[in-house]
């Protein structure tokens, strides 16, 4: 038996259902039309290899679809690489592949031109799916895409630009890549980097695009050992964040204190200086080890590009993750931002770094967390022991920044299955505007989008 991370939340599901006309407790949005997706690692068994790391199972995205205040249907599918659908007795589907990496893209679903993709970084390229999630195939945008793509996407809502940075082991640079709201690629840079790090996420400003160029690293070493996912920390390997011109390319390096980023909560241009917040570990992947490197904590760096430095500040030092905010916010000055704090997920991250035992329940308790940036104020919505909690999706209604709902999938274990959770982002700590209670438990995942009809 393979030694597995895919325990306690993170459980896998071993079927695909389907379910219609959704029981709900409250009452649902009338102007919530369309789907609610997610995509997450869920291994088709825990003796595959692919069960031995939470990075590299294979992708799952669960859907539920709303429409006149009704929860029309819930589905959850497996992303079928040619691999996944040979073992579920179909053929594969059509579609390139990049640097023959054919993997099921398990991190991100989002929408696009009237399209969904599942995403995933590190060479493999995206995979289209229908609107029942049903697998169309890998996709390079007709040929746009000159490599893989990215996890993570960050959209101008002034343009309707998608930008995304890719990264590939046997590459001497990242690019990056600009998709218009057609879902054509406009715009491909390569960006020299040195030392094959890892680049989960970057941010985008109204004048930069922000590069994350951090002390993970390919290992060679590690990837001889048979490591699943070979990158390691490098303390030789430096820290710095990079301001590239969208205008013209140019990238403006500037030290930064190491540490690791997985993901960025939003950033905007302030004057000469360029704000960004974040989810910042001390170290990652110590030893090729997720579970090594201390707790996260959500802070602010302010980066002069003229003087060449970094101001940090800790806006939180709870340990949280999965920030999201406002998206018609992105890269501007905003105020209001979402995380959460899931036990199950604390526990597999970063066990050997703090007692968790030892600290208050709400210290490591399922809870959903709104910042107020401008106060420097938190409201916490706790949901209690075994009922993990996912990344809370901000959908806007109205023009108040907060104006709108946060949605996210929370396990009920009375009900031994999954809630999706809408709430008033103004009322957060009120009761939920709407409960849709699913058939089926819904595993921890990373990470999904809203999909408007």
């Amino acid at each position: 038996m393979t030694t597995t991370p895919f325990k306690g939340g993170f459980t896998p599901v071993t079927e695909e259902i389907t379910a219609f006309d959704l029981e709900v407790t409250g009452r649902i949005p009338a102007e919530l039309n369309g789907r609610y997706l997610r995509n997450g690692p869920n291994p088709l068994s825990l003796d595959d290899p692919s069960a031995s790391h939470l990075f590299i199972g294979e992708g799952m995205v669960h859907g539920v679809r709303m429409r006149d205040g009704r929860a029309e249907w819930y589905r959850n599918r497996w992303v079928r690489s040619a691999a996944v659908a040979r073992r579920l007795g179909e053929e594969p589907r059509p579609g390139p592949t990049h640097g023959g990496m054919d993997f099921a893209a398990n991190t991100h679903v989002i929408g696009l031109a009237g399209r969904a993709f599942a995403t995933v970084e590190a060479g493999s390229l995206p995979y289209e799916l229908s609107y029942e999630l049903g697998t169309i195939g890998s996709c390079d945008f007709d040929g746009g895409l000159p490599g893989g793509y990215a996890a993570h996407t960050h959209a101008d809502p002034a343009t309707g630009e998608l930008h995304a940075m890719a990264y590939f082991f046997g590459w001497d640079h990242h690019q990056h890549i600009v998709i218009d709201a057609k879902g054509t690629v406009t715009q491909v840079r390569d960006i020299p980097i040195a030392g094959a790090p890892m680049l989960h996420d970057f941010a985008l400003t109204e004048r930069y695009v922000v590069i994350y160029d951090l002390p993970v690293t390919f290992s060679m070493a590690h990837a001889e050992k048979g490591i699943a996912l070979p990158y390691a920390w490098n303390d030789a390997h430096g820290a710095r964040a990079g301001l590239m011109s969208r205008a013209t390319g140019e990238v403006r390096w500037v030290d930064v204190e190491p540490c690791w980023v997985f993901h960025t909560l939003n950033a905007y241009d302030d004057g000469d200086e360029v704000v960004v917040d974040l989810v910042r570990y001390p170290k990652r992947f110590v030893d090729a080890r997720l579970d090594l490197g201390g707790t996260p904590t959500l802070d602010r760096w302010r980066i002069d590009p003229r003087a060449g430095k970094v101001v940090q500040k800790r806006l939180d030092d709870r340990a949280q993750e999965f920030p999201r905010m406002d998206e018609r916010r992105t890269g501007r000055a905003y105020r209001y931002g979402y995380t959460a704090t899931t036990r199950d997920l604390n526990d597999l991250v970063y066990p050997a770094d703090t007692e968790l035992e030892d600290l208050p329940d709400e210290a490591f308790d399922n809870t959903l967390i709104k910042h107020d940036l401008e106060r420097g104020t938190q409201e916490q919505r706790q949901f209690g022991r075994g009922a993990y909690v996912g990344e809370p999706v901000f959908l806007a209604s109205g023009e108040a920044e907060d104006g709108g709902y946060v949605l996210s999938y929370v396990n009920n274990p009375a009900r031994g299955a999954a809630d999706l959770v809408i709430l008033s982002a103004q009322d957060f700590t009120g009761e939920p505007i709407a409960t849709v209670h699913l058939p089926a438990r819904v595993p921890l995942g990373f990470h999904g989008s809203w999909i408007a009809d």
